[in-house]
């Protein structure tokens, strides 16, 4: 799939699909599935512990997507991602986007604030791009003028920190003042979700909770299983978990002995990254998921999942002589 407009990067993917890069669930096993399906698969710097780890994941990912283009010269291979927290308190940011830039990662997501320039400049350099998340336009807006190339709009419904704003109002207010790549989260794991999103104005898809209902993704049955349990009700919005506002599975919350109709409000000054693991609970015994999960019914592994989606596309297109 070529879009001529998108960086060299985000263009001949298998489909218009970025997949997010989730805490403690996107280590290299499902990044790898994800990029030799043909899209963009990734996973958060800090999911490697150790900062050592991270070059190690980047030297194992490299070598083992190389050698799956030489078996298969006709595949479509995605490029990877990593996930950069830019953030005070992570005092690995400078560490980590250095051996970003050593194995030259086709493509950063920068999260929280927007990357200084000399960040983007080192990415520049050897013909990477940074993608920035945002739930708002005052936010997409710091991110335009620190000079990112794409923006990625986490919308209402979205698994993990999201947003409040629908994804119609998201879209039109940030297309009106940028022109470059958009991706949408919320809540979109279906062929027909994909299509709406370009519909919308976006270029891409982002999404994550579906393949948290993997083979490959890091997350414990229990988790797994509570995804094919709940529908959209059971996500509960809520900053007490990390001080930031995000989606969780209503049942993790019960397990953990709380009431997730009466939770309390989180601080967002006491975010902190300094060790890799800034409210760990949040995302260990407290599951991350999107309004989406309602039409999420089994665990198939990443290439199934992405042959369905592309089927579901294809045909939504079609259904609307696309």
């Amino acid at each position: 799939m070529s879009v001529s407009h998108l960086p060299a990067i985000l263009q001949n993917l298998s489909l218009p699909v970025v997949s997010a890069p989730m805490f403690t669930v996107s280590y290299p096993e499902l990044a790898l599935a994800q990029c030799k399906a043909g899209i963009v698969g990734s996973f958060p710097a800090l999911n490697a512990r150790q900062p050592e780890l991270l070059d190690e994941w980047l030297t194992q990912i490299n070598e083992e997507l190389n050698q799956y283009r030489r078996d298969n010269p006709d595949a479509i291979v995605g490029p990877l991602a990593v996930n950069q927290i830019v953030h005070n308190s992570n005092g690995r940011l400078e560490r980590d986007v250095a051996t970003c830039v050593k194995h030259k990662v086709p493509i950063l997501i920068t999260s929280l604030r927007a990357p200084v320039r000399e960040v983007i400049d080192e990415v520049h350099s050897y013909g990477g791009i940074i993608l920035h998340d945002v739930i708002n336009l005052r936010h997409a807006q710091k991110a335009i003028d620190a000079g990112v190339d794409g923006l990625i709009l986490v919308a209402a419904g979205a698994g993990g920190h999201a947003g409040r704003m629908s994804p119609l109002a998201l879209v039109g207010e940030v297309r009106k003042r940028f022109k470059g790549p958009l991706a949408l989260s919320g809540a979109i794991v279906s062929g027909d979700g994909i299509l709406a999103a370009q519909a919308m104005g976006a270029d891409l898809a982002y999404i994550g909770t579906r393949f948290i209902a993997s083979q490959e993704a890091n997350a414990s049955d229990e988790y797994k299983q509570s995804l094919l349990n709940s529908t959209a009700a059971d996500i509960i919005y809520s900053n007490y978990f990390s001080g930031v506002h995000g989606n969780y599975v209503r049942e993790s919350i019960v397990r953990a002995g709380l009431d997730p109709d009466n939770l309390p409000e989180g601080d967002a000054p006491q975010m902190n990254f300094s060790d890799g693991r800034s409210k760990a609970k949040a995302w260990k015994d407290i599951w991350g998921a999107g309004q989406g999960v309602g039409q999420i019914d089994d665990l198939p592994d990443t290439s199934e999942i992405v042959a369905r989606l592309k089927e579901g596309y294809a045909a939504a297109r079609s259904r609307l002589a696309l």
